[in-house]
């Protein structure tokens, strides 16, 4: 856990108001970013599986009777897509990276599991994709979308409603959970810290950063997180030119001494060595 007393706090109430158009429901422990406006609603994620009945009931209290016209989808981990098909049946527009669509398009193997995870059905797959940016606009408010290249998955993306000055990014912000790296995407820690700097180019200390999980942050509270991340790199670059492997890592305190605590350092190790190497070529002429 962080050591600022603010981000211990969890976001257990099922609807935060943000502004008068902007608020965060509970998605089954998922945050998902809603805006509604007299034209209609659009979403960031969708929650997790099986939280469909509690979504909608939070929506209702958001919204009462308005339709949701457009989902975004931060990435393709399922908490963050649980409800996708629920949503397009409904009559929304799920948009999101191309990749995200690849990796909910095919079976793929999940190495921490030792398992396949199957296809998701076409309905709950994005109906349409972006590779760099998009944008739009709803009554008043515009709507910007970036790429965040290898920050927590392949495929990862922020939504930004810059009228009210809202930027919502899925789990590239972890304020209570270990920070994710899917190696196997070809998510990596520099590509975490790339991403995290775009991001903080886009704020200003009055913009409100929502997580997947947990309370939104403010800029500050953001760049506490991504100066972390930064003094992880370092430790770890130096210990892979070193030929340590994650254990070592472990041992020698490469997680020591910072302002978080992981609650399962083992796994983020294992899966930032793995992705380091794919990167080898951007670490030290000594690498062996």
């Amino acid at each position: 856990m962080w050591a600022a007393p603010r981000i211990l706090r969890a976001q257990t109430a099922p609807v935060v108001r943000l502004t008068d158009k902007l608020a965060v429901v509970d998605g089954g422990g998922s945050n998902i970013l809603v805006f509604s406006d007299p034209n209609g609603i659009v979403l960031v994620d969708s929650g997790a599986p099986q939280s469909g009945e509690q979504m909608m009931a939070a929506l209702k209290e958001v919204a009462n009777g308005a339709k949701v016209q457009t989902l975004f989808n931060t990435h393709y981990h399922t908490d963050q897509t649980g409800n996708n098909e629920l949503l397009a049946a409904g009559g929304a527009t799920i948009i999101a990276h191309e990749r995200t669509r690849q990796w909910m398009s095919a079976d793929y193997w999940i190495p921490s599991e030792d398992r396949y995870e199957k296809a998701r059905p076409k309905a709950a797959r994005p109906a349409q994709t972006f590779q760099t940016t998009f944008t739009s606009t709803l009554g008043s408010e515009k709507i910007q979308c970036g790429y965040l290249p290898l920050a927590h998955t392949s495929g990862d993306i922020y939504a930004f409603f810059k009228t009210s000055n809202v930027l919502a990014v899925g789990d590239v912000a972890s304020p209570v959970r270990d920070p994710g790296l899917d190696y196997f995407t070809g998510a990596w820690i520099g590509g975490r810290l790339d991403a995290m700097d775009i991001l903080l180019s886009l704020c200003n200390e009055q913009t409100r950063i929502v997580p997947a999980y947990g309370p939104v942050m403010t800029r500050a509270e953001f760049k506490v997180e991504r100066d972390i991340m930064e003094e992880v790199r370092v430790r770890l670059f130096k210990q892979v030119r070193e030929g340590d492997g994650p254990k070592e890592m472990l041992a020698a305190g490469v997680l020591s001494g910072l302002a978080r605590t992981w609650k399962d350092p083992d796994k983020f190790l294992y899966d930032a060595a793995k992705g380091l190497w794919a990167h080898h070529n951007k670490l030290d002429h000594n690498v062996v």
